[in-house]
């Protein structure tokens, strides 16, 4: 069974499906085999030479890797006009959007291919290690504090000089997932004072244990979905939510969001009337900006000033330290292929009842077979 991984080839993709660490063990299964595309993991700190020692072959052609593979391993999608280039039968493993691909999906399905949507695994305790979303967004949250460090006119920590106090910067972290949490710690970290936000009461706890303090808005029932997710709120709720909230905007220094909804539009949380009350200087980081932003004015991959704040829009921040976030899927995917991996077949075997395969499967033998997506064929 040959494991292909290519070369990404999405514009600013800095990571690699499958890190040398990983090799070892993968091919520990029987009738496991890997080819790497020349040049791989050379964005992510990662040599050919590495990949060789390890048990691979490496391959210059991205045409004859795709028809030698197997199970191909990518992080991104590929692009539209390399479907043909892939077998029918063949597994492709990767991050989908299956709710923006529709057609990729309906391409897919006709070329024979079995099309696996990381994203769509299901967040439940057996699938955890399998988590590219959590896995990638503990690195983005971390790089979103980076970034803020780095841009802001003042130190985040306390400091007691000869000279004088230096107050602590205040930071504002809005939603309390992992990127959240993960944000929540590094300004902390880092010695700012951290505040924070969730809809869901039931990460208050997780809050207080990373030292930042819980800022409470009654909006009614919110709760989480069956998955861990944040539900959507009302209009009505995200307007009281937005009132409530501009007073602590207008005493931060730093202000990140990270309120995405899978398969859906970001919600718009701080509009242009709460960034106006805001202290010039002040920066805004949004990390939904790639599906729509939860800052009003944010845009993908730049930086904008607004009556002096500072609007960040940073969607892919774990491309920033790709060594390690490719060390993380390249984790979380091992852990899939392992899962499903049957000695005897010499392969995973991916169909079957399992949740998580009715769960991230979206095409198989010449048919889109996820229920949500069969609908839209």
């Amino acid at each position: 069974m040959l494991i292909a991984v290519p070369v990404e080839s999405a514009d600013g993709e800095t990571r690699v499906a499958l890190v040398p660490e990983s090799v070892g063990k993968i091919l520990k299964w029987e009738g496991a085999s890997i080819v790497v595309q020349s040049g791989a993991g050379l964005k992510a700190g990662y040599s050919d030479e590495q990949y060789k020692e390890a048990g691979c072959e490496i391959l210059f052609s991205r045409e004859d890797l795709f028809k030698k593979a197997d199970i191909l391993l990518m992080v991104g999608k590929p692009e539209a006009s390399e479907v043909s280039k892939i077998p029918s039968g063949t597994a492709l493993i990767c991050q989908l959007d299956p709710f923006n691909e529709i057609e990729l999906i309906r391409s897919l399905s006709s070329a024979g291919v079995t099309a696996v949507s990381l994203e769509m695994i299901p967040r439940s305790t057996i699938a955890q290690k399998m988590d590219v979303l959590s896995s990638q967004a503990s690195l983005a949250g971390y790089m979103a504090v980076i970034k803020a460090a780095e841009l802001q006119k003042k130190v985040f920590p306390m400091m007691m000089t000869p000279a004088g106090t230096i107050s602590p910067s205040k930071v504002f972290v809005i939603g309390a997932g992992v990127a959240g949490l993960q944000a929540i710690a590094t300004a902390r970290r880092l010695g700012a004072s951290v505040s924070a936000f969730d809809t869901r009461p039931v990460v208050e706890e997780q809050v207080h244990s990373l030292g930042a303090r819980f800022v409470k808005i009654d909006l009614g029932d919110t709760g989480q979905t069956k998955d861990g997710y944040a539900r959507e709120l009302t209009e009505e709720q995200l307007q009281k939510q937005r009132e409530l909230m501009t007073k602590v905007c207008s005493q931060s220094d730093v202000v990140i969001t990270t309120a995405k909804l899978f398969g859906r539009k970001a919600p718009v949380i701080i509009n242009s009337e709460m960034v106006n009350k805001m202290s010039a200087g002040s920066i805004l980081v949004d990390m939904a900006v790639d599906s729509g932003g939860n800052v009003e004015g944010s845009v993908p991959d730049q930086l904008v000033s607004v009556g002096g704040v500072n609007i960040l829009g940073y969607g892919k921040g774990e491309m920033e330290v790709p060594y390690h976030a490719s060390q993380m899927y390249s984790g979380n995917i091992t852990a899939f292929l392992e899962t499903f991996w049957k000695d005897e077949k010499k392969g995973p075997v991916l169909e079957g009842e399992s949740e998580i395969l009715t769960g991230c499967v979206i095409t198989r033998g010449g048919a889109i077979v996820h229920e949500r997506f069969r609908e839209e064929s």
